[in-house]
């Protein structure tokens, strides 16, 4: 998986400080996150590598300098390094090795100049490495050179300073992947007839085209009669009534609902990506970005609780319906590796989609903080000032016709800011676990989703004549952001076959 957090922003954390500096403090931070139990947790799931085969374990790490050794010995092996060379060591720098050595989590060697340093050395590291070891260290970035490497079962192949500044510290995750040995991915018919027997990617699946079928349901409930008859209950007034009441308020309710509609089928979309591209194809980290996001998006039916009461039976229905499927999805068996991975391929291609990536994940940052906006908006002031401007009108007057119009929007906001957080995590999670060349389905799943989510919000508003550029630009950054991130990416991940 190319490595978002090194490469897009190198260039500029170079400028600022110097690229030496620029590379010791990223490695500072991993090394601080990771010195703590909870930061080294954090990192893993960051990076969210598959465990080595047997046959690489011990085999594969970084060899470093003194100067860097306390810092690598603490956030490598988070990333996939299983060894750690320090060297050359000279007698001086027998301290420093010892203090960089202790509290390691994995085998730390030492490479000394001459015999007395080694004799020194030696009681504090696994093993002094000799001119006669079968090391290998590689400066070429390229997966494939350090698999012929590996090919070899007494080789230990070390990364390089100059390799990870070149290809990032996920540079040990993307070999691990590649030596990982992968069947083919299993069809539905392999299921078979027992829901007992369904493995998780199968009730994955099905949550994620529960959501896209619940989402159209709820547009087309929209476009038409806009109000049910529970809706009506509750307020105790009807379609006409509303318009009564304001000649803008019906398409109000219209653009709220059908965002949220559009925002559930970007979830479903997301939801069938991940199942049949991650956890049918064995990734372990597709499971953790389900987990993530469905952990938010389900909970926040009990929005309920802080808007007023107003609970809507469809809303519960899908809920009730796909929240034991969620279960059975995200229960902690992954199957067997199933990927087929390519080559990086061109160095310029990979760049730019790096770029790609750093851009997708900025989406859905943005998203995010767009979601618990809308949130707490539905449980605190439910209108805002361009609403209130649409409108026409003022919250208090809205509030002296109908005392439950209040709650009702609340519901529709707070509903769709839950949503709206549980998309954003999917597609931040997607974005830096699922990048890799040929990963054509990553494409396609976040482009989807891209336009189920946006191309719905943008209609509706221009349809009803909600057009103000203020309450608008957020989703205008997100679908110019979005396409950059397509656009640059598309040759990697949809790449066929080895450049």
């Amino acid at each position: 998986m190319p490595d978002w957090t090194y490469h897009p922003l190198r260039p500029i954390t170079a400028r600022l400080l110097g690229r030496r500096r620029s590379e010791r403090a990223a490695l500072r931070f991993l090394a601080t996150l990771t010195s703590r139990p909870a930061g080294a947790r954090a990192v893993a799931a960051v990076f969210a590598h598959p465990a080595a085969p047997p046959g690489l374990a011990g085999r594969l790490g970084a060899t470093v300098p003194v100067r860097h050794a306390r810092d690598a010995i603490r956030a490598l092996p988070v990333q996939g390094a299983g060894v750690i060379e320090i060297g050359p060591v000279t007698t001086a720098d027998v301290p420093a090795v010892r203090a960089a050595a202790t509290g390691r989590r994995c085998p730390v060697w030492a490479r000394p100049g001459d015999p007395e340093t080694a004799a020194a050395v030696a009681p504090y590291v696994d093993r002094v490495v000799t001119t006669e070891a079968a090391v290998v260290r590689l400066t070429d970035p390229d997966i494939e050179t350090a698999r012929r490497a590996l090919a070899d079962p007494d080789a230990v192949v070390l990364a390089t300073p100059a390799l990870l500044v070149a290809a990032g510290p996920g540079w040990f995750q993307r070999v691990i992947e590649a030596e990982t040995p992968a069947g083919p991915a299993p069809s539905p018919r392999d299921a078979g007839p027992d829901p007992r027997r369904w493995p998780a990617w199968l009730w994955a699946l099905l949550v994620g085209l529960g959501m896209i079928g619940g989402g159209v349901g709820a547009a087309l409930i929209t476009l038409g009669p806009v109000l049910l008859w529970y809706d009506n209950d509750y307020l105790g007034m009807r379609r006409e009534q509303l318009a009564a009441l304001n000649d803008r308020l019906v398409p109000f309710l219209q653009h709220d609902r059908i965002t949220m509609a559009g925002t559930m089928v970007a979830i479903g979309i997301l939801y069938a990506g991940l199942a049949w591209g991650g956890l049918r194809q064995g990734w372990p980290w597709a499971r953790r970005s389900l987990l993530l996001s469905g952990a938010v998006g389900f909970p926040s039916i009990l929005y309920f609780l802080g808007t007023g009461g107003f609970v809507e039976p469809l809303h519960a229905a899908v809920t009730i319906v796909l929240a034991p499927m969620f279960v059975l999805a995200v229960t902690p068996r992954i199957g067997p590796p199933r990927w087929t991975l390519l080559p990086d391929g061109p160095e310029p291609e990979r760049r730019r989609a790096l770029t790609g990536q750093l851009l997708m994940i900025v989406t859905g940052a943005g998203l995010l903080i767009g979601g618990v906006t809308v949130s707490v908006v539905g449980f605190n002031d439910v209108y805002v000032a361009t609403d209130l401007d649409f409108l026409g009108t003022h919250a208090g007057h809205l509030e002296e016709a109908n005392d439950r119009l209040r709650s009702f929007v609340a519901h529709d906001r707070a509903g769709f800011g839950g949503a709206l957080i549980a998309a954003a995590l999917s597609i931040v999670t997607l974005s830096m676990w699922g990048w890799r060349r040929g990963s054509r389905w990553v494409w396609w799943t976040l482009a989807g989703s891209a336009t189920a989510g946006f191309l719905p919000a943008v209609a509706v508003h221009m349809v009803i004549g909600y057009t103000d550029a203020v309450h608008l630009a957020p989703v205008y950054v997100g679908i110019t952001l979005s396409i950059a991130s397509l656009t640059l990416s598309r040759r990697y991940l949809c790449a066929k076959e080895a450049a």
